[in-house]
């Protein structure tokens, strides 16, 4: 469980880098995205590439850049 939060984290920053939100994000919200945005990703696109914990990567990345622009839209 504490790996998934760390992987979370992880594909939660690195989805905030891309879409320039990295620093407004709080570690909860990065852990939050990361998570929802694991789940969104691999919903839509399938388990593909190199996995942690889980979770692929680079779909769990994609969704993660979706959850993002979806909350940034809903509470900009």
């Amino acid at each position: 469980m504490i790996g998934s939060l760390i992987v979370g984290a992880l594909i939660g920053m690195i989805a905030g880098s891309i879409t320039n939100r990295g620093e407004s994000m709080g570690c909860i919200y990065r852990i939050f995205a990361g998570l929802v945005g694991s789940y969104v990703g691999q919903t839509l696109f399938g388990y593909w590439g190199p996995s942690l914990a889980g979770m692929a990567i680079l779909p769990s990345v994609l969704g993660a850049i979706i959850v993002i622009a979806v909350v940034d839209l809903l509470f900009r």
